[in-house]
C-alpha cells in the first residue's frame, strides 16, 4: 500500500486506482475526504473516473491509514498544504484535479487560494464555506459542544447520530448506513476533537475570493450543513463556478449518488483537459 514518509512529518496513506491506457501519460485526480472518514468512501466513484484518470485517493494526517504521530495542538492550513504538496510532488509534481468532500472540500478551497499552480481544477462535494449556524448546533445531540458529545457518545455513537436525518435520509439501504458507521466509528476520537476544534473557526471566506481555478461544486438541495446560504457565498464571489445541485437534500450525496456525482466530475475534469465528451 502507498504511503507518503517524510522526516518529522506524519506517514500520509494512499491508494491509486489507474486503468488508463498505459502508453498515455494520465493526469492525476486526487480525492480527498471529508471528517471521520477514510479513501474508502471514494469506492463508488473509481469505475467511473479510473479509466480516464490516475485516480489517486489520500488519508488526511491521523485519519484512515495516515499515522496520527504529529501534534494534534498544530492542525493548521499550512500542515494540511505541506501533505498535499508532499504528495503531488511524490505524484510527479501536478497540476492535479483535486475533489474534496466536506471537510476535504474546505481545505480544497483554501488549497487552491494559496497554491493555484498545483491545481487544473478544483472540486467539491458539500462542503460548506464555514461551519457557522445550523451544523453547529444540530452536531452536538444534547451535549454542551461536539467536543463533548464525542467523547460522551464515541466517534461511533456520534456518527449513527449524524447519519441517521443528516447525511442520509432515514429510509436509505441499512446496509450503507450501517457501512459508513463502522468506518467513521474506526477513527481516533482525539484526532477528530483536534480536527474539528480547528476547522470549526475556519471561513473560507477569505480564500474564496482569489480562487481562479475551474471550478465545481455538487451540493444537495437546501442542504443540513451546506445550503442556499453556503452556495451563495459560493456564486457570489466566484463567478466562474458551476454548481450542480442534486435532487435530496441529505449531506451524503458522494456515497448516496456516487455514479451522478462521479460522472460530472468526470465531464467537468475532462472539458478543462480538452476530452471530447463522447471520448468519456
Amino acid at each position: 500500500m502507498p504511503e507518503l514518509k517524510r522526516a518529522g512529518q506524519p506517514a500520509i496513506h494512499y491508494e491509486v486506482d489507474d486503468y488508463t491506457d498505459p502508453w498515455k501519460k494520465a493526469p492525476v485526480l486526487l480525492l480527498q475526504h471529508g471528517f471521520a472518514r477514510s479513501h474508502r468512501v471514494w469506492v463508488g466513484w473509481v469505475p467511473y473516473l479510473s479509466r480516464h484518470y490516475k485516480v489517486v485517493r489520500a488519508d488526511l494526517r491521523g485519519m484512515g491509514l495516515s499515522s496520527r504521530d504529529f501534534d494534534l495542538k498544530k492542525i493548521s492550513l499550512e500542515s494540511y498544504f505541506g501533505d498535499f504538496n508532499a504528495l503531488i510532488d511524490e505524484l510527479g509534481g501536478g497540476p492535479v484535479h483535486y475533489c474534496g468532500e466536506s471537510l476535504g472540500g474546505i481545505l480544497g478551497m483554501a488549497y487552491a487560494a494559496e497554491h493555484p499552480e498545483r491545481l487544473r481544477t478544483l472540486s467539491i462535494v458539500s462542503s460548506p464555506v464555514h461551519l457557522k449556524g445550523k451544523d453547529h448546533k444540530a452536531s452536538t445531540y444534547g451535549y454542551a459542544s461536539r467536543e463533548e458529545a464525542l467523547r460522551k457518545m464515541g466517534p461511533r455513537g456520534w456518527a449513527e447520530a449524524s447519519n441517521a436525518g443528516r447525511r442520509f435520509a432515514k429510509d436509505a439501504d441499512p446496509g450503507m448506513m450501517k457501512w459508513l458507521v463502522d468506518e467513521m466509528g474506526a477513527s481516533d476520537v482525539e484526532v477528530l476533537i483536534a480536527t474539528y476544534n480547528f476547522i470549526s473557526g475556519y471561513d473560507a471566506m477569505p480564500y474564496i475570493k482569489r480562487i481562479r481555478t475551474p471550478m465545481l461544486g455538487l451540493f444537495p438541495t437546501d442542504g443540513p450543513i451546506a445550503g442556499d446560504e453556503q452556495i451563495d457565498l459560493l456564486k457570489a464571489h466566484i463567478p466562474h463556478v458551476k454548481i450542480v445541485r442534486l435532487a435530496t437534500r441529505y449531506h451524503a450525496i458522494n456515497i448516496s449518488h456516487p455514479a451522478t456525482c462521479a460522472q460530472q466530475l468526470l465531464h467537468f475534469a475532462a472539458e478543462h483537459d480538452g476530452i471530447a465528451c463522447h471520448e468519456v
